[in-house]
């Protein structure tokens, strides 16, 4: 065994020592925990952003109490919206205003916008967050605008009165419903150039990409329909129809469509048949008919995938559903005409 013999100077010296590395350990510890608090808790407001065809605003909600925080006045027909890369911002595109709104999450205003862009509805970003697509509803085309210089670098033929849009994740291509044309429409980013049609059903309108990306949904509002497209061969392999009780065939008309992380539910709303649809995304079976508001437009889900939120477009309200019952626990009014709402979750 090793003695150390410490008279009481060095004694004292060492626990001066020890006193300062315990201080320095704790110091940083407490830094590490802030940090990490801040990371935990500082994931987004949970407001409900709400665009508002009719009254030209954007409506937030609080994402718990539903009580009104805001309403945020943009340019005419505010339309479809999504977060900037950095979720700081949110784009909105005003259909009659011919601009990109730009909101500022905190201040909650429009603190800039992108003009000159003839009737944008629906758009998608690229995954950097660089490039946005945009449906151009007047000029049966898809706008390619470089964000940082605001310049529209192509438009791409894509049939008449083109609406949803969706990239995929590597970026590579985006998908176009043509309304008039029932078809959607395959476009390769790089070529800057359609690589494929493919015929669905009658006026098709929004997407959901499975998470293998093998497989495409479509709503078609006047088929009352779902058509899935395999993207391998870029065919129609299935069709899914719909019929809620003690509705007409010619009131089903589905359009938006939300889909779990894991690909394995999708929810779907079926306009003035005032119901949205959940299904086994395998057996392609509805589960349930869950009854919401007036024209059920767009479904859209919390980051927990424990609430619904759909637009409806005639009731002017949203429903919130609860997605383990299945059941509507809150409407709640917003702006005339909603289009989507959009959770800073």
């Amino acid at each position: 065994m090793r003695i150390l013999n410490i008279d009481k100077k060095n004694a004292s010296s060492l626990k001066e020592k020890r006193t300062l590395k315990t201080t320095i350990f704790s110091f940083f510890f407490f830094v590490a925990t802030c940090l990490f608090s801040f990371q935990v808790y500082a994931v987004g407001t949970g407001y409900i952003f709400v665009s508002s065809e009719k009254d030209n605003v954007v409506t937030v909600l609080d994402g718990s109490s539903y009580e009104l925080i805001s309403k945020i006045e943009t340019s005419d027909r505010p339309r479809h919206m999504a977060f900037n890369a950095e979720r700081t911002q949110i784009y909105v595109a005003c259909g009659d205003g011919e601009s990109i709104d730009i909101i500022d999450i905190a201040s909650l205003e429009v603190v800039d916008m992108i003009e000159e862009i003839e009737d944008p509805e629906a758009f998608d970003l690229s995954p950097d967050g660089k490039t946005m697509y945009i449906s151009l509803e007047d000029d049966g085309a898809l706008g390619v605008l470089d964000i940082a210089s605001r310049e529209m670098v192509a438009e791409i033929e894509v049939g008449e009165e083109p609406e949803g849009v969706l990239a995929s994740s590597d970026g590579k291509l985006v998908f176009v419903t043509s309304e008039v044309a029932n078809a959607v429409q395959i476009v390769d980013t790089e070529a800057q150039e359609l690589a494929a049609t493919v015929i669905v059903g009658t006026r098709p309108r929004r997407f959901a990409l499975l998470p293998t990306e093998d497989k495409l949904w479509v709503s078609n509002e006047l088929s009352g329909s779902v058509s899935i497209i395999d993207l391998a061969s870029r065919t129609v392999t299935d069709t899914i129809n719909f019929s809620p009780k003690g509705f007409r065939a010619e009131d089903i008309t589905p359009v938006g469509i939300a889909l779990t992380q894991d690909g394995k539910t999708a929810y779907v709303g079926l306009g003035r048949a005032n119901h949205v649809a959940v299904l086994d995304v395998e057996s392609k079976e509805v589960r349930e008919y869950v009854l919401v508001g007036e024209r059920a437009w767009n479904t859209t889900l919390t980051s927990d995938e424990s609430r619904l939120v759909v637009t409806n477009g005639l009731s002017d309200d949203i429903s919130v559903i609860d997605t383990k019952s299945n059941k509507v626990i809150k409407s709640v009014p917003v702006g005339r005409v909603p289009y989507m709402a959009l959770i800073d979750d």
